[in-house]
């Protein structure tokens, strides 16, 4: 299940929420994909804004340190097999993710450092733990690369009509559909609620969690 459209669906939802919320709410900072921060970062520092130039790195090495987090946990999980708690490395990974937003929803503007921190921090451990769907390399924070995929999929179906092909790339276009889905709605609850509408990224995640308790995908899930 760790692999299925459905529950990559719910994690690009999320993903989508995370950066229209981050940009809209928390100092337009980009908390998914470090590219942009980077620019910025380099920006800043071109123009002497070494406050400014901060907000941008904090997210970027908050990126780096996800990662590592991530790592920690499946390598640990990995040799424990199950954790005490009967849950599957992923879904502590997921747990920690609710965890964090749930706390960081409640911290007012003067701490945007902060909350665009911790949620590039969760970004990085979601991205590195799941990192594939139906077997093929996906992203649910970012869409550079579905996208790049999964139009050389189009163009492979197309030219040699390899039916794999193309199922492969309405794969990787329907988890881009999600991402937009997810910065549709974080744009629209963030303007009605503000700092509060990150708790609404807790749904999709918490259904991602509940999926991961059945072993394998159904064709309902497809």
């Amino acid at each position: 299940m760790s692999e299925s459209l459905l529950l990559g669906g719910l994690l690009a939802m999320a993903g989508g929420f995370f950066d229209a919320y981050t940009y809209l709410c928390r100092g337009g900072v980009f908390a998914n994909a470090q590219t942009g921060n980077i620019v910025l970062f380099g920006l800043k520092l071109a123009e002497g804004e070494w406050q400014r130039a901060l907000t941008y790195l904090l997210p970027i090495l908050a990126f780096a340190f996800g990662v590592v987090a991530a790592e920690i946990v499946k390598r640990h999980g990995k040799q424990e097999k199950r954790l005490d708690a009967g849950l599957h490395w992923r879904q502590v990974i997921v747990i920690a993710e609710i965890m964090l937003l749930a706390v960081v929803a409640f911290l007012p503007q003067q701490m945007n450092m902060v909350v665009n921190t911790v949620i590039s921090f969760v970004c990085a451990m979601q991205v590195e733990t799941f990192r594939k769907v139906r077997g093929s390399a996906f992203a649910t924070t970012m869409c550079t690369g579905n996208l790049r995929s999964g139009t050389e999929q189009l163009i492979i179906w197309r030219q040699t009509g390899n039916r794999k092909a193309a199922h492969k790339a309405r794969h990787y276009y329907a988890i881009i559909l999600w991402f937009i889905a997810g910065a549709a709605l974080g744009a629209l609850c963030t303007d009605a609620w503000g700092e509060r509408a990150l708790l609404l990224t807790c749904a999709p995640l918490l259904a991602a969690f509940g999926l991961m308790f059945r072993e394998e995908e159904t064709h309902a899930s497809v």
